[in-house]
């Protein structure tokens, strides 16, 4: 790849090529944009193919990070940082403080948290380096895990949905397809059920499905059934890239609307849901959650406040549903929108006020 082409084309600010021949650190920390504050974004590790993937991964997640703080009103920029490694057995005390280290020399420009591949303990090695690190163990008064804050989200969001397309967001007697019961599409499920939702569920894991018919009454499906089943809200809670052409000419449901990230396999799948009347819940809205939650903790945690900051994502779906219908453009472009709306103008206020004083100083 042409990495300086890739940080033009979608107004990169910085790439930093994180190495440590001694405990074998080998990672790639992209920050996207800091028009709002500092980037905020986790930290993957993943058994990347080739160093290639990591960097396009890297820059892909920095920029929906960016997208993501911005529409859930937040006062931080995206970025993101990947570990190449297997994280089932390449983690070790040296690896994270390295990163550490590499993350503080940054200034505060950019804070990580857990993502896929790692953990609170793994946050807790990058903190003893550098205070710039969310989601560490409540022990240092921090949030935790958020799944939790990122379940709740997406449930808000799907009440939102179900008031903008049927006038009420009681969801009793709704039927919910679940894709996924990780940490947190178990704990939707939970929040669905409690709600008097009927669900439908399905897994990699068969014991992850036991345990929801047994505990919400679920129906069980397969993997491979779940995306056409029958239902009025499809909930993705597993992998990326789950809309495609495959599978929405499949789909049977009226709103999806679920936690995992990347739903969309490309943009124009996201026309495709819209020209056939299906009500999507753009992923970087929805599952915001987890991000609002963290973002907290910049402030001294708070849980009832940082409560609060994610049942707003109720409000902003509804506000991002108005701003779609008013346009006539699919949900996923109205998110765009408004969110770029944002940045835009607080670079414009900056530019204005630094205008009468220093030169412009991006991110600044």
């Amino acid at each position: 790849m042409e990495l300086f082409s890739s940080m033009a084309q979608y107004d990169y600010e910085q790439v930093v090529f994180c190495y440590d021949e001694a405990s074998g650190l080998r990672a790639v920390i992209a920050i996207h944009d800091t028009t709002l504050g500092p980037a905020l974004g986790g930290c993957r590790m993943w058994t990347y193919a080739s160093e290639e993937d990591a960097v396009v991964d890297a820059l892909r997640l920095a920029r929906g990070m960016t997208y993501k703080a911005a529409a859930a009103g937040l006062n931080l920029g995206g970025g993101k940082t990947v570990i190449m490694g297997d994280p089932r057995k390449d983690k070790s005390e040296a690896l994270f403080r390295a990163l550490g280290r590499y993350i503080h020399s940054l200034g505060g420009r950019y804070i990580t948290a857990e993502d896929v591949g790692t953990t609170v303990q793994d946050m807790d090695l990058i903190h003893l380096e550098t205070p710039y690190v969310c989601g560490i163990s409540p022990s240092y008064g921090s949030s935790g895990n958020p799944s939790g804050m990122t379940a709740l989200g997406v449930f808000r969001g799907i009440q939102a949905s179900a008031k903008h397309l049927y006038g009420t967001d009681d969801l009793a007697g709704r039927r919910v397809a679940i894709q996924g019961l990780g940490s947190v599409g178990y704990e939707l499920a939970r929040l669905l059920r409690g709600a008097g939702a009927d669900l439908l569920v399905a897994d990699v894991n068969p014991l992850q499905v036991e345990r929801a018919v047994n505990e919400f009454a679920a129906q069980a499906l397969s993997p491979q059934d779940i995306l056409s089943a029958e239902c009025d809200i499809l909930a993705p809670c597993a992998l990326g890239a789950v809309l495609n052409d495959e599978t929405i000419p499949r789909i049977r449901a009226q709103i999806i609307a679920g936690s995992a990230n990347n739903q969309l396999a490309e943009e124009r799948h996201g026309d495709m849901l819209h020209e056939r009347g299906i009500l999507y819940a753009p992923d970087y809205v929805i599952n915001a959650g987890g991000l609002i939650n963290v973002a907290d903790e910049l402030e001294g945690y708070h849980p009832d406040r940082a409560r609060s900051k994610v049942e707003r994502i109720y409000d902003i779906m509804l506000h991002l549903y108005q701003l779609s219908s008013e346009r006539h453009i699919p949900t996923y472009r109205a998110a765009d929108e408004m969110a770029m709306k944002r940045i835009e103008t607080l670079r414009q206020v900056r530019s204005t006020h630094l205008g009468h004083h220093e030169p412009m100083r991006r991110g600044r």
